[in-house]
């Protein structure tokens, strides 16, 4: 059943993501959910494949990361409700009829995220955040709700939002290329007095780390945005530095990396030092992928 494009579309930030987009595409069509496919620069044919499968397409010129392009797709969209949702998330049917039914039952809540399963039956649910300001939960001690539940934090993988109180919030912080930005949201929503709502009788299925194919320095870059993100809202909340731990932790593990000659090993050490030192030295995320201009 067709669903009215001026109550709901789907925001998909897209990244050499072709090969993801298809079953993403798929179940947001069978759910009756119009797309708005958000391209970053993909060189693999992504805007292509998206076009073809009905979507509508945005095409950025360059890789304007994920939270600035999800804000730009967000500024495109006439929808009362915005799906956001990574390309490597399947929804299960009847999962957006789930979170718009929630929706009106919790009409002060601030996101309303699904049960994110990551292969057949594990549940991701984080069980704490760097940020958050209730609920701490030092050790990280596992919780897994069996029903509708506020949460200080949930993934931005995949989530249902009312477009204008994303917009009213500032959307997600642009000056964060990629990591952490879903954290920083639902700190600013609780601060704003609306809490994220797990929403359990709905089911995204997440292909985790699986948005963008693998490619030369791919996971060095992930590594760094990762590291510097992280630095970066421990800053912006006044918390305690977060980068020379990071750094003392990963320097000696990028030495160490380099006798295992596995590249992959090698970029994620290396990238997680770098990103750290790159903080402390007072780079930014976008200068590094020139778009500070």
């Amino acid at each position: 059943m067709a669903v009215n494009p001026a109550r709901i579309e789907a925001l998909v930030v897209a990244h050499d993501s072709a090969k993801r987009l298809p079953a993403c595409l798929a179940a947001l069509a069978l759910e009756g959910v119009p797309a708005l496919v958000v391209d970053n620069a993909s060189r693999d044919g992504s805007a292509e494949v998206a076009e073809r499968l009905g979507a509508r397409v945005l095409r950025l010129p360059r890789n304007e990361g994920y939270g600035r392009a999800n804000n730009l797709g967000a500024r495109t969209s006439g929808a009362e409700f915005l799906l956001i949702a990574n390309p490597d998330i399947v929804l299960d049917p009847g999962t957006t009829a789930a979170l718009l039914a929630a929706a009106a039952r919790y009409p002060d809540a601030g996101l309303l995220a699904p049960r994110l399963l990551e292969g057949e039956t594990r549940l991701f649910f984080q069980s704490r955040s760097l940020l958050s300001a209730v609920l701490p939960n030092p050790k990280g001690v596992p919780c897994r709700p069996d029903g509708d539940v506020c949460a200080p934090f949930l993934s931005g993988a995949c989530f249902l939002i009312r477009r204008d109180l994303f917009l009213s919030v500032g959307g997600f912080d642009e000056k964060i290329f990629l990591f952490y930005e879903d954290d920083d949201l639902c700190r600013r929503l609780l601060d704003a007095g609306r809490a994220p709502v797990h929403v359990h009788h709905g089911t995204a299925r997440h292909g985790r780390g699986l948005s963008s194919a693998p490619a030369p320095g791919r996971v060095f870059r992930s590594r760094w945005h990762q590291a510097w993100s992280r630095a970066y809202v421990a800053s912006k909340y006044g918390l305690p530095g977060a980068a020379p731990g990071m750094l003392a932790l990963n320097a000696p593990k990028a030495l160490l990396s380099l006798l295992s000659f596995r590249r992959s090993v090698i970029e994620r050490y290396l990238g997680s030092a770098a990103g750290a030192l790159a903080f402390l030295r007072g780079r930014t995320a976008l200068g590094r992928e020139g778009l500070d201009g």
